[in-house]
């Protein structure tokens, strides 16, 4: 009888460990069209085109005038940021843009980095490629495919780029030289924007995997954080035997235990794994996380239903552009800048630099399409996606940096991702982390490749 228990109970274990093990699922790869009207008969034009980054004298011109019809509203006394974008410090902006701002030697500055552009699914795809401008002897560069965000562009790569493509003469090891590709999103800057509805994460992720088969990599390494990470995300769960190492510093994981786990507090954050620093990053809850969620999402709720609408007027006013963008650049940096007059800006952030962000929206008149992004992602319900519920089966390196929006504890992101190889807690920054850390990023990344390599 005993005999027949045992048997029984293992029976029951292994049936138990058969179902509910993780299963490494792939998402079907599929394919799709994005230009407009129906999809020639003839094959796409699979050239890749160098590019550069033009402007003239009447772009400049309109810009100024537009500045300079700027109707401006006081600002609250004392409201710093808590309202939104300061107009007493935005004045300051201003002034900069329209009379020391020269978007001539911005303009050089981009073109420092070989662009191209290629037509992929009925869209042209813009992308900067840079390689190694000197390699150790027997020493092969790695590729790596980099992905940005909404407010963000391809821009927020370049202070990061020589530090993965020329360690040594930044100080750095070169035991790890890489080869870096930096695509726009489709309807982002210099990429085509879609023609039809339903182009999101996964249909891009696709995209970009094509460009990097184009570019002759079979086997790539990939980064990303905001879009960006949900992007190479997608991506390693279409393609992992392509995806030699996946690096995120942001992650969207959503489990229902977790998000429980939140609510309940510290009493039980200790039963879920969850360490001391991620105690200081979520808690107190409600103002940690639920405050901090309700201030900082009015944007995504706008940009999720109805994103034409506010498009019309970003895309009609420069200044307007401004406020729009610069103010998540204040408050994704730090919550704590919402107290400060200048939105703490400069602290971390050349004018220069955000300016020229600015820019590649304003100049390609891309603002509304890259707010579409939202509505095609998260309009139709993100959970009701398969790829939210499917787990990622590459190696993967995730940096914490403890401004972003919300911390994500390494017992929650090893939940998504169970070959998490490195999870680090970053000593600073916040959501934009390749363009206000460039060094810190750059380290966590080759610390990942290394221990992927080492394997």
């Amino acid at each position: 009888m005993w005999l027949e228990i045992l048997l029984a109970s293992v029976l029951g274990f292994l049936i138990y460990w058969f179902v509910s093990r993780d299963k490494e699922e792939t998402l079907p790869l599929e394919d799709g069209w994005w230009g407009p009207g129906a999809k020639p008969t003839v094959r796409e034009d699979e050239s890749i085109r160098p590019f550069k980054v033009e402007t003239s004298e009447e772009e400049i011109r309109d810009l100024h005038q537009r500045i300079d019809r700027f109707r401006s509203t006081p600002s609250l006394e004392d409201s710093r940021f808590h309202y939104g974008f300061n107009s007493k410090y935005l004045k300051k902006i201003l002034s900069y843009w329209r009379n020391e701002f020269d978007w001539r030697k911005q303009v050089e500055i981009l073109n420092k980095y070989p662009h191209f552009k290629t037509k992929i699914e009925g869209l042209d795809i813009h992308f900067v490629h840079v390689k190694p401008p000197q390699l150790p002897s027997g020493c092969t560069p790695k590729p790596l495919l980099m992905v940005h965000g909404w407010p963000g562009s391809f821009y927020e790569f370049y202070k990061i780029i020589p530090l993965l493509t020329d360690p040594k003469s930044h100080g750095l090891s070169d035991e790890h030289v890489f080869e870096v590709i930096c695509p726009s999103i489709p309807g982002y800057s210099f990429s085509e924007a879609s023609s039809k509805k339903g182009l999101n994460t996964v249909a891009t992720a696709r995209i970009f995997y094509k460009l990097m088969l184009r570019l002759g990599f079979q086997e790539f390494y990939i980064q990303g954080g905001d879009w960006g990470s949900l992007i190479c995300t997608n991506m390693a769960q279409l393609v992992p035997s392509h995806v030699k190492g996946l690096h995120l510093n942001m992650a969207f994981i959503i489990r229902s235990a977790h998000i429980l786990g939140l609510l309940l507090g510290r009493r039980i954050g200790g039963l879920l794994g969850y360490t001391e620093r991620d105690m200081e990053l979520l808690f107190p809850f409600k103002e940690k996380v639920f405050y901090s969620i309700m201030r900082e999402s009015g944007y995504m709720h706008i940009q999720a239903t109805k994103p034409d609408t506010v498009g019309c007027a970003l895309n009609d006013s420069p200044v307007g552009l401004a406020a729009y963008i610069l103010e998540k650049f204040s408050t994704w940096t730090s919550a704590e800048f919402r107290d400060l007059e200048d939105g703490g800006l400069e602290r971390k952030f050349s004018l220069d630099d955000l300016l020229t962000n600015i820019m590649l929206y304003w100049t390609t008149g891309t603002i509304t399409s890259s707010q579409r992004y939202y509505k095609e992602n998260l309009g139709h319900g993100l959970m009701t996606q398969k790829h939210e519920t499917m787990k990622v089966f590459v190696p993967t390196g995730f940096a914490a940096f403890p401004c972003e929006l919300l911390h994500v504890p390494e017992r929650m992101v090893r939940t998504k991702y169970p070959k998490l190889f490195s999870y680090s807690y970053m000593a600073r920054g916040g959501h934009f982390a390749a363009l206000e850390e460039p060094e810190l990023l750059a380290q966590d990344i080759r610390k990942f490749v290394t221990l992927v390599e080492h394997q």
